[in-house]
């Protein structure tokens, strides 16, 4: 049986039936250090007026954008948003929409990215940047699962 991704990224078997990016359609088309790109319809994924739903271009904006950070951590490493601003330009109506991500900034520790969405005609309809924490070294788990070693932080 073959596991399910998200571009490159393995989905963990216990999830594969909650993903948000497969609920929204989106599809990934590129994932690769520097470039990730990737569709999603405006069908299903509107507000009440009929217009494309501005939380849609976030989670299309955000999971475009983790996955380029997730690449840029390495397959031992994580990365997790830590801000995330969309600027809507003009609504939609219909169609599909294409997302460009590409990096403005990765370092060890921190990286930005820049997602331009445009509609089928080629206009930009949301910009957003996204930055994630970087952790190398970190092997990816599941959320509540315990670490090997507790952590103590201090505030």
């Amino acid at each position: 049986m073959s596991r399910m991704t998200l571009g490159p990224v393995p989905v963990d078997p216990d999830y594969e039936l909650e993903q948000l990016a497969q609920r929204m359609g989106i599809e990934i088309h590129t994932c690769e250090p520097g470039l990730v790109t990737g569709t999603m319809p405006v069908a299903g994924n509107r507000q009440p007026a009929g217009i494309l739903h501005g939380g849609a271009n976030a989670v299309f904006a955000e999971t475009l954008g983790s996955l380029a950070a997730l690449v840029h951590a390495g397959p031992d490493g994580n990365a997790v948003g830590l801000d995330l601003s969309c600027t809507h330009h003009r609504w939609v109506t219909s169609g599909t929409l294409t997302g460009e991500c590409r990096p403005l900034y990765e370092r060890e520790s921190v990286a930005s990215y820049q997602i331009a969405i445009t509609d089928d005609s080629g206009q930009r309809t949301c910009t957003a940047l996204l930055t994630c924490v970087i952790r190398r070294g970190a092997t990816r788990r599941r959320a509540g699962r315990p670490q090997d070693t507790p952590r103590r932080t201090e505030h």
